[in-house]
């Protein structure tokens, strides 16, 4: 039990914060409201399993680097709280539970599930070879939106497609304000990041741009599922929440990137979300 606590203290549960309010919010739009409670269930426990494998097989992957980079080198594995083993078979057991808990979804969920395991664990070898490994982590989270509308709807809508392209331009831009706690390990390994390649004060202007292209497909996304104007509220707020988000991380000060990072951004999901699902249950 002690390896598994320390897993789970690992992977940081509580991330799924920002990754669950989208998947929440495109299911009610899906349903047009409560998509019940077997749905519900499914979802949340589909999204639990999925990201617990991800960020496992992502802690497995960058062992070697987590060991050198004094940020990280305190996480379960390079600090000996649990095995390679442990990691792998948790790893399997989340897999394996993904696919079955799918598989009680819909077929198009199942015949998804694989697929969408093969897209977030991919993400965690592009720093290897790409500077944009930013948008892959954007692309394995947009996942979770447009699987929750498979889930409600078995099809994937232009509407989910939009509220998955916002997560992937949020990610992305949150991504790169974050990776600028690694600057400099990444400068001195053998890895690619926004950052690296264009610097601090360029990643910083690519990072708004990136959420500026977040707010775009918010709007469009409220466009093409008849939304109104509780859900045009809260994409104003998340407009503003990002541009106060960009005027506390400055290139001549990164003390509060963590604070933009967590606190921020879990605002702005959380917000989104409820305002969305007001929307639909109010005013439809």
């Amino acid at each position: 039990m002690g390896a598994l606590a320390a897993i789970f203290d690992d992977i940081k549960i509580q991330h799924t914060l920002f990754a669950l309010p989208f998947a929440l919010m495109s299911a009610f739009i899906a349903a047009g409201g409560w998509p019940g409670w077997r749905l519900f269930l499914l979802i949340l426990t589909a999204m639990f399993l999925a990201r617990s494998a991800a960020m496992a097989f992502n802690r497995l992957a960058d062992l070697r680097y987590d060991a050198e980079n004094p940020r990280t080198m305190r996480r379960a594995l390079p600090a000996g709280k649990a095995s390679r083993a442990q990691y792998i078979l948790f790893v399997a057991v989340c897999s394996a539970g993904f696919v079955a808990v799918c598989a009680m979804i819909n077929r198009l969920a199942l015949w998804l599930s694989v697929p969408a395991l093969a897209i977030v664990f991919f993400y965690s070898f592009t720093k290897r070879f790409t500077s944009w490994s930013h948008f892959f982590l954007g692309l394995a989270l947009a996942l979770a939106p447009v699987g929750a509308w498979v889930a409600v709807r078995e099809e994937i809508s232009p509407a989910a497609l939009a509220i998955g392209g916002a997560v992937i331009f949020w990610l992305a831009g949150l991504d790169v304000i974050y990776s600028l706690q690694d600057f400099s390990f990444d400068s001195q390994r053998a890895l690619h990041s926004i950052p690296k390649r264009f610097g601090v004060a360029g990643a910083l202007r690519l990072a708004a741009g990136f959420h500026a292209g977040m707010v775009g497909f918010l709007i469009l996304a409220g466009y093409i599922a008849s939304l109104s104007w509780l859900y045009a509220a809260g994409v104003g707020f998340a407009a503003a929440m990002l541009v106060y988000e960009h005027s506390i991380v400055r290139p001549d000060d990164l003390s509060r990137v963590n604070a933009a990072f967590f606190n921020v951004n879990g605002i702005i999901s959380v917000a989104l979300m409820a305002f969305a699902i007001a929307d639909v249950l109010l005013l439809r």
